[in-house]
């Protein structure tokens, strides 16, 4: 991902809650309008809140392990002191911090003595400017950065920064960004002073850079007024239950999107391309088995996935039985439109060498009980290879293709894109609807 350089127009400066809209305008008012030199203008293309992820960095650099920037990337830095972390205190080594991790960390922190936490707590959520927005001229960005500690209310902080290729004709364009720390329970308390801080008459969009919590104030009152909640599945501890609360998100006002949704392009794009050819196209109709294999950690690919197909299919699910095996299988059966059966598997497979993204797509595996059927078709990643879809076996010929994945994974650089589309995605809803079927046939009636 290329980056486009930003210079401060004005440095981060400290100022009170009231005081916010106050300094700002400051900023703007002080700009000379000298035509020897670039005149700064604010830009106007739509409004952020970004809410920072959990404290996984932060607990890392408290316990010695790391030293890098506390900005929520999943970079080598994060995932070698990860790795140590998970080394020394006897957990699965993964390089990610999965909920037995996170917990571990959480508990060693709570051990330490408080003047060892003033020392080693950094608190440094929300000093670096994410590229990937600046570079998309917002308006304002409003940085939400939830701290450890003891409960002192929210401090704020302000700024202005142009992205200097960011020119027309002698004017710069630049942005606003309004940094907000405390505990998580001071932040609850000022749910309607960050949404005022949203302008009005341009779009709004929350990044959500943590697993979706309705039950949480602050999240409320930001899902509220925003009209487009971007998140990333891939974080999420358990999508199961995570997707039926991100369905009940979507209104007539307020879309979602779904960064992961974008990683499975790919796996889509393959999938059609193989029913292409005439002599294929209609035995689509014929497919009833389907496997779909992921990494172990996180089944929202394969959940999506599952669910986009059954969209296009038109496929209902009508049972869903989950198993707690080595594999945590899923078990799920569909009827389509003429009453046919289609029997669906989700295997989660432990991996040796894990991905940067939890819970990629291995291998999708798509048969028919029709022996005469040409649907027959493999897909299988790239850096995994087809040894557990190839061993399934078959009774009809078997098309197999490569998945090559996106040339980036990145959360930072999937949301550059999402910012320029502008719409609601109803593949993505629909697709997500299916899914959300699926998983509440497990719920108790």
């Amino acid at each position: 991902m290329t980056t486009t350089p930003i210079a401060p127009l004005q440095q981060p400066k400290d100022v009170s809650l009231h005081e916010i809209e106050e300094e700002l305008n400051s900023i703007w008012n002080s700009q000379s309008g000298d035509m020897a030199t670039l005149i700064a203008t604010r830009a106007s293309t739509f409004c952020m809140i970004v809410y920072e992820p959990e404290e996984f960095q932060q607990l890392l650099a408290i316990l010695g392990f790391y030293s890098g920037p506390v900005d929520g990337i999943h970079g080598p830095l994060t995932k070698t002191a990860v790795n140590e972390a998970q080394r020394k205190y006897g957990l699965h080594i993964t390089g990610r911090v999965d909920p037995d991790t996170l917990a571990r960390l959480r508990e060693e922190v709570a051990k330490l003595p408080p003047e060892q936490m003033k020392i080693a707590n950094p608190n440094l959520r929300g000093f670096s400017i994410n590229d990937a927005i600046s570079a998309q001229n917002p308006r304002r960005i409003i940085t939400i950065c939830p701290m450890l500690g003891e409960d002192k209310g929210v401090t704020a902080e302000v700024s202005a920064y142009c992205p200097v290729q960011k020119t027309v004709g002698d004017h710069l364009i630049c942005s606003e960004y309004i940094t907000l720390r405390g505990t998580k329970e001071a932040l609850n308390r000022i749910g309607d002073l960050v949404t005022s801080l949203y302008i009005q008459n341009l779009p709004k969009f929350l990044w959500w850079k943590a697993t979706p919590n309705p039950e949480q104030e602050l999240f409320r009152h930001v899902v509220a007024a925003c009209n487009c909640i971007i998140m990333d599945s891939s974080y999420f501890s358990d999508p199961e239950s995570e997707f039926i609360k991100i369905q009940e998100l979507i209104g007539p006002e307020t879309s979602v999107a779904d960064l992961n949704w974008h990683r499975l392009l790919p796996w889509q794009e393959l999938t059609a391309e193989t029913f292409d050819p005439p002599e294929r196209r209609l035995a689509i109709s014929e497919i009833d088995r389907v496997t779909i294999d992921y990494e172990k950690g996180n089944s929202a690919q394969a959940l999506m996935f599952l669910g986009w197909m059954a969209s296009r299919l038109s496929w209902e699910p009508i049972s869903y039985v989950e198993e707690t095996d080595t594999y945590e299988l899923k078990h799920i059966k569909f009827v389509n439109p003429h009453g046919r059966e289609i029997e669906a598997e989700l295997a989660a497979i432990p991996t040796a060498d894990s991905g940067e993204i939890v819970g990629d797509l291995i291998g999708l595996r798509l048969a028919s009980t029709n022996k005469e059927a040409n649907c027959g078709t493999i897909l299988c990643s790239e850096t995994t290879g087809c040894m557990r879809m190839e061993a399934g076996g078959a009774a009809q010929a078997i098309r197999t293709e490569m998945v090559t994945a996106i040339n980036d994974q990145k959360a930072e650089f999937l949301l550059s894109q999402q910012l320029q589309r502008w719409g609601r995605e109803v593949l993505y809803e629909e697709s997500l609807a299916v899914a959300v079927k699926i998983l509440k046939l497990a719920q108790p009636q």
